[in-house]
């Protein structure tokens, strides 16, 4: 699996559970330490984040990573890789 699909996805999900809990980004990037620039980029998938960012983020969630199997990208990851 592309490595860009996986932080991409990793993006998204942080995305979703910043919005589930109500946090606007700025209030999300103080909690976690990091500048609200460095969460938007996490958000969109930016591989060039360190992993530190990464989980400073999601420690901030109250979450954690589990890794699962590949799952076959979508149709519009995909198409997202085609048009970098």
């Amino acid at each position: 699996m592309e490595a860009s699909i996986i932080t991409q996805r990793l993006g998204d999900q942080v995305r979703g559970m910043r919005l589930n809990r109500g946090y606007k980004q700025a209030e999300l990037a103080k909690l976690a330490g990091v500048t609200r620039q460095k969460l938007i980029e996490i958000e969109q998938g930016s591989p060039s984040v360190s992993m530190n960012a990464y989980a400073r983020v999601i420690a901030a969630l109250g979450s954690e990573i589990k890794l699962v199997p590949v799952t076959l990208p979508t149709l519009e990851e995909l198409e997202d890789l085609f048009n970098e």
